[in-house]
């Protein structure tokens, strides 16, 4: 009976192990696509790190798939920390969730004095003011 139970102990914890590397390897190739989709957006990947945010079914061409989401920060002028999110399937990225900026020469906001309103259900979002501290 003890040997038994030693083997299924054994096997309980190769289960936890196998799972642990499965997902810090997939955990990896969210850096390395954060990474690159920050690159290619202009965009600076703060902490080189991401989170696992939560993880779903989703039916892809009559499959169920495990979808997981991963969240991070960025930067987008290298004052301010912005959310950004992103989910795979398997180690492909099934979908990207980065905040946007929308700059405005400085002659067009000071002439109006405010900001212009968005169009449509677009927010812009302007970079914060840096405090000095002198």
């Amino acid at each position: 009976m003890s040997d038994l139970s030693n083997l299924l102990l054994l096997l309980a914890l190769g289960a936890i192990v196998g799972l642990w590397l499965k997902l810090s390897s997939a955990r990896e190739r969210a850096v390395q696509e954060a990474r690159q989709q920050c690159q290619q957006h202009g965009l600076q990947l703060l902490d080189e790190t991401v989170g696992l945010r939560g993880v779903r079914l989703r039916r892809v061409n009559g499959l169920r798939v495990i979808e997981r989401c991963y969240g991070f920060e960025v930067s987008i002028d290298g004052h301010d920390r912005e959310p950004g999110r992103l989910w795979m399937i398997g180690n492909a990225l099934s979908s990207l969730s980065l905040p946007t900026i929308e700059l405005l020469p400085h002659q067009e906001v000071a002439a109006r004095g405010t900001l212009p309103s968005p169009s449509g259900n677009v927010v812009p979002l302007r970079p914060r003011p840096r405090d000095r501290l002198n």
